[in-house]
């Protein structure tokens, strides 16, 4: 006891009159703080200086500032004695609870007394005989966690925000920081300063350099952001050096309106390549049906004929209808509907195409049969019915005035129809989806299939739905305005605002089942052919199929589940993942076709699966999909 007297006259002369005199604390004096005032206190107390050694008795939250406790649970004996330890010491509250106050500590020497006063008083409580009557004091705090997960959460959260950043975000920082570069270096006041220009250049060099051909902010080298820093500073200079706004916002426009025109004649350029690139085929589809022509001749005329042709008539089979002069995309479309096929045996494929493919056309399936799918190859030639006499669309395509639209010189300059020159159009393969009956006299149901399109599932299903008294089942496409009826034909003219609604949903060719039965006794055809002789002029629409086709089946098309044909993967790369899984058909419709060069990559393994590289003709011809 004579001990703590002593301690205690000397803290009184050393801690109680400086606080009295030289701080804010005397209120403490007057209003005495509160029990929980002293636990806030406690909590906060550092042992010889050492910030990261905290009393055992309190729970310690590592946070800048400790949250209030909830509740205070005492030993039996230590209620009585623990307010007259809150009294006596009230004044020691630590001032660097944050690093900006301890700051301001180091430079009070007040607070250094009270801090050394602290710790002494610490001390001597500690060990004076009484100290273990305080059994324990628990706290029931909100949830606390220990410094090291903490640290870890802390981590994870700063991972998650650079997960959430963009993926591009440093590539598009590098490429604005060159920018910002170049406009500098084109003004003269940066000019006349040779340091900073050697700078820049230098800056603009190496920024350059580590950008390459990065799109993604995992392409770009390790020091990439040693460089990013490097040029933000050699920034900084140039714009200490040009002050005025006036000057930098007139050559910013001037490279807006130069970059703007570039982009301009660039995206002119594209379409023209592309919709070239799409007019042509490569080396090795040029090679195939001369190699199979080749191999056809060198058979006998027994081994020329394809098996079951009993079938072709037959109305109880399951009947194709294909138009292409493409053999290796008519390949993939039969494999890929035979393998998907729970019986094969009810197919039957009958395959349209042109006197100069017909007989490699033949050859490729007498060499590759579809399993045990019945296989029929027709020449349109032979279809003498078929003529200008009869068909408007085939006299149309033969006059001067279209030889001329596709033929002319200059066709770059009028870049808006180019889309429509394609030799596609041309081809009267491409309209003889308009005369199904005629070329199938005996037969009630044809699913028609392009030759662009990949088969994923069983299509069996089709041939018993009831199209309602419709004559054409297709998907509709109404989920972007350019799908609709306005997008394709000239609602200007009378004939054409009179007879349609411009917000009419579109659908889609490619995977159609007709009913044919139903297609003679509404005359489908003469209502084609009647459209036709209307636009000999092409007011009513320009060229191609889908437009009469959403002429001619006007009120007459079933509308089918989205699921039985997804579109889109010949143009655009952001078609839903998930919706191509589940596409019963998937339509590479566009110029992308999978079996150029220019094709998407990401979807061009759906289409390559079922061409086989073994087979010989396509491994001389060095087709490798």
């Amino acid at each position: 006891m004579k001990v703590r007297h002593i301690v205690l006259g000397l803290l009184s002369i050393t801690v109680i009159a400086p606080l009295l005199f030289y701080t804010d604390r005397f209120g403490t004096f007057v209003n005495p703080p509160s029990r929980r005032d002293f636990l806030d206190d406690v909590g906060a107390f550092t042992v010889s200086g050492d910030n990261t050694r905290h009393l055992n008795v309190l729970q310690h939250q590592e946070t800048s500032t400790l949250k209030e406790p909830i509740g205070v649970v005492y030993s039996g004996q230590s209620t009585e004695s623990f307010p007259n330890v809150t009294r006596e010491h009230t004044s020691t509250r630590v001032f660097y609870a944050t690093e900006e106050e301890r700051q301001q500590q180091l430079s009070n020497p007040i607070r250094q007394v009270v801090d050394r006063a602290t710790h002494n008083l610490t001390t001597a409580l500690d060990s004076r005989p009484n100290a273990s009557d305080i059994s324990a004091v628990k706290l029931e705090q909100k949830p606390t966690q220990p410094a090291r997960k903490i640290d870890q959460k802390e981590r994870s959260d700063n991972k998650r925000n650079r997960q959430t950043e963009p993926a591009d975000a440093q590539v598009c920082r590098l490429k604005d920081q060159l920018i910002r570069a170049k406009l500098y270096l084109s003004l003269p006041s940066i000019k006349n300063n040779p340091h900073v220009t050697r700078e820049l250049r230098q800056r603009v060099k190496e920024v350059t350099r580590s950008l390459g051909d990065a799109t993604k902010d995992t392409d770009l080298p390790k020091n990439a952001v040693d460089k990013m820093k490097a040029m933000e500073q050699s920034l900084e200079k140039a714009k200490q050096v040009q002050d005025d706004c006036a000057t930098v916002v007139k050559k910013l426009r001037a490279m807006l309106h130069s970059s703007e025109e570039q982009l301009r004649v660039h995206k002119k350029q594209t379409m023209f390549l592309t919709q070239l690139t799409a007019k042509t085929l490569p080396k090795g589809l040029h090679c195939l049906p001369l190699r199979l022509t080749s191999e056809y001749y060198s058979l006998n005329s027994s081994q020329q004929n394809f098996p079951n042709q009993q079938k072709l008539e037959d109305p109880r089979q399951y009947h194709y209808a294909l138009f292409s002069d493409n053999i290796l995309a008519a390949a993939v479309v039969v494999n890929s509907t035979v393998s998907h096929a729970k019986h094969p045996l009810n197919h039957v494929f009958h395959i349209v195409t042109d006197g100069l493919n017909y007989v490699a056309m033949k050859m490729w399936f007498l060499g590759n049969p579809p399993g045990k799918a019945t296989i029929q190859v027709q020449n349109i030639e032979e279809f003498t019915w078929l003529n200008a006499s009869y068909s408007p669309v085939l006299k149309q395509l033969g006059s001067p005035s279209m030889i001329e639209y596709y033929f002319r010189a200059h066709r770059a300059n009028s870049d808006q129809n180019l889309k429509f020159r394609n030799p596609k159009y041309l081809s009267i393969l491409n309209h003889l989806r308009f005369y199904l009956p005629e070329i199938f006299p005996k037969l009630n149901k044809v699913l028609f299939l392009d030759d662009d399109i990949v088969v994923q599932k069983d299509l069996t299903g089709l041939w018993s739905l009831d199209l309602k008294g419709n004559v054409n089942g297709a998907v509709e496409t109404c989920g972007e305005s350019f799908h609709r009826f306005d997008r394709y034909l000239n609602f200007s003219n009378p004939l054409i605002s009179k007879n349609f609604d411009p917000h009419a949903c579109g659908w889609a060719y490619g995977m159609n089942i007709f009913d044919l039965d139903e297609w003679r006794r509404q005359n489908i055809t003469e209502v084609y052919h009647g459209w036709q002789r209307l636009n000999r002029d092409r007011q009513l629409w320009k060229l191609g199929t889908l437009p009469p086709g959403l002429i001619t089946f006007w009120k007459r098309t079933y509308s089918l589940n989205k699921s039985w044909h997804v579109l889109g993967l010949g143009y655009n790369p952001n078609v839903n993942q998930r919706e191509i899984e589940e596409a019963a058909v998937i339509h590479y419709n566009g110029n992308l076709k999978p079996w150029l060069e220019i094709a998407i990559p990401k979807y061009k393994n759906y289409w390559a699966k079922y061409v086989d590289s073994d087979v010989m003709y396509l491994r001389e011809c060095n087709i490798n999909p």
